[in-house]
């Protein structure tokens, strides 16, 4: 659970799927302040609602192209501490870095799939709202899929590793996931960084958008 409950507002043109993430995240504990069928609706009404927190549809009526996308970068424009929850019926890799790209943590991106799991959305929000960065495992394994040459030289582990990074995960995270002391975690993050080229800001947010940078070059 996130530390307290979260006012959140649903976007999303399909009715079926809106009235489903409504009901989970009330069960959750949440009160959903708007379910909305379009982009446009929310940039309207977001000023007067005041989330703390924006689930949304990457593609949004009237073209269905980056409609949702348009509007969660506006929407944290205005409101810079909003968080931002992407959904996607496809792996849209593009949409999850302009989303990331503004150097700021409490976003995530999300495979509908994902979604229909309590456990996972909760756990994608509670890590949103604490101001860290959520990639779905289809988008990281698309990424790092594309890449050669330097990857080819870390070892089993640190390949685990960098993928539960570029999920956005902190390093307490990765060694309970891994069953390893935090310690272990930590030389393989620090053997990850030298090996590709990349600093080690202290920041899970700009650490993620680092290695995403690296791995989409």
């Amino acid at each position: 659970m996130t530390a307290k409950p979260l006012r959140v507002l649903v976007a999303d043109d399909s009715v079926l799927l809106r009235e489903g993430l409504v009901r989970v995240l009330v069960e959750a504990g949440h009160e959903v302040v708007a379910s909305l069928p379009d982009a446009e609706q929310l940039l309207a009404e977001l000023d007067t609602l005041a989330p703390d927190l924006v689930v949304i549809d990457v593609r949004m009526p009237p073209t269905f192209r980056d409609e949702g996308v348009r509007a969660a970068i506006e929407a944290r424009r205005r409101m810079p501490r909003l968080g931002i929850l992407l959904l996607s019926q496809y792996v849209e890799v593009a949409y999850a870095q302009e989303l990331l790209s503004s150097g700021t943590g409490g976003v995530g991106y999300l495979l509908k799939d994902r979604v229909a799991s309590l456990a996972e959305l909760e756990d994608a929000i509670g890590r949103i709202a604490s101001g860290g960065t959520v990639l779905d495992p289809e988008v990281v394994a698309q990424l790092i899929g594309r890449r050669h040459d330097p990857l080819e030289r870390l070892t089993p582990r640190e390949r685990e590793v960098l993928t539960h990074m570029a999920e956005g995960r902190t390093n307490s995270a990765i060694a309970s996931a891994l069953v390893v002391g935090t310690g272990a975690v930590e030389k393989n993050v620090t053997s990850i960084f030298q090996k590709l080229g990349l600093d080690d800001s202290g920041s899970d947010h700009r650490r993620v958008l680092a290695v995403l940078t690296w791995l989409q070059r």
